[in-house]
């Protein structure tokens, strides 16, 4: 199956100064960085790229500069999402061109029922013809959004193409995998567990892994996706460690400190995010060594 967003979508962070201003030399590193590791896809504006710290200006002159410095050479996908669906559908239908679709997070700290995450994501479809990819991630949104609630929205709107699965509920997974439409993509949202989910039959990921370790996490998806499963093992257990310390003190705290490491940008992040502890540091540091 071919499909824009199958394979590895990236989730960018947001480079920072030491004043905590934009690093628009080091965003533009971390597109050719990731893109030169082979990622099929850049998005932007989401959880990874600390975008509720981000001023509305600050949001439009990121997806406007990655655009510029991506030059058609990969899809860019823009994080657009809320609790405030009439406020979600106006940041939808104000997108600039050159965006080849939305990924967009199921209501937070609200709690709504099925029906109004449902009705939430129907009118951001019926406002927009750009692909949508729905996000659901539980963990981050105090509520879970049943498969029913995904199919029924894949079967009802032909733009709404795509679920970022982030519930690390394997089950669930399934049920979207065997009774999806035809065409409709399911993506993970957790990076330790995509080789067993394109096992099941997933289709990709939206990774923060990607950011970091682009060229190998890369290599293990689209491995997977091929069906060589000895190959993407190798690469899953060599990078398990390092993903999983990415997230130790959360993200994208451990993903800005090993793109410190790296020399891509700075271990700088906006409160009330904080960087790695020590422990954490070093052990990622000696992953990083791992890897040479």
């Amino acid at each position: 199956m071919s499909h824009i967003f199958r394979g590895t979508g990236v989730a960018l962070v947001t480079p920072f100064l030491e004043d905590e201003s934009v690093d628009y030399p080091a965003l533009e590193q971390l597109v050719n960085h990731v893109i030169e590791g082979g990622v099929d896809y850049l998005v932007v504006l989401g959880t990874t790229g600390e975008t509720p710290t981000l001023s509305a200006e600050e949001k439009n002159a990121i997806l406007d500069f990655v655009i510029e410095k991506n030059n058609g050479r990969v899809p860019v996908v823009c994080g657009v999402g809320g609790n405030n669906t009439k406020e979600t559908v106006a940041q939808v239908k104000a997108l600039p061109a050159g965006v080849a679709g939305i990924l967009s997070v199921s209501p937070y700290y609200s709690k709504p029922s099925q029906s109004g995450i449902y009705s939430h994501f129907a009118a951001i479809a019926e406002a927009t013809e750009l692909p949508i990819i729905l996000y659901n991630v539980p963990g981050r949104t105090a509520s879970n959004m049943l498969s029913v609630t995904t199919l029924r929205l894949a079967t009802d709107f032909a733009n709404i193409v795509a679920i970022k699965e982030a519930s690390g509920n394997l089950p669930q997974c399934m049920e979207l995998v065997q009774y999806k439409p035809e065409g409709f993509v399911i993506l993970s949202g957790d990076d330790n567990l995509i080789l067993p989910q394109v096992a099941i039959g997933m289709d990709g990921v939206i990774s923060v892994a990607a950011n970091a370790y682009a060229k190998d996490f890369t290599t293990m998806v689209n491995s997977a996706l091929a069906g060589d499963f000895e190959e993407a093992r190798r690469l899953h257990y060599r990078l398990l460690n390092g993903m999983d310390l990415l997230f130790v003190d959360g993200n994208p705290a451990g993903v800005k400190y090993a793109l410190s490491l790296i020399g891509i940008c700075k271990n700088v992040l906006r409160l009330p995010l904080t960087p790695v502890r020590d422990t954490t540091a070093r052990n990622t540091a000696l992953f990083l060594n791992t890897l040479q």
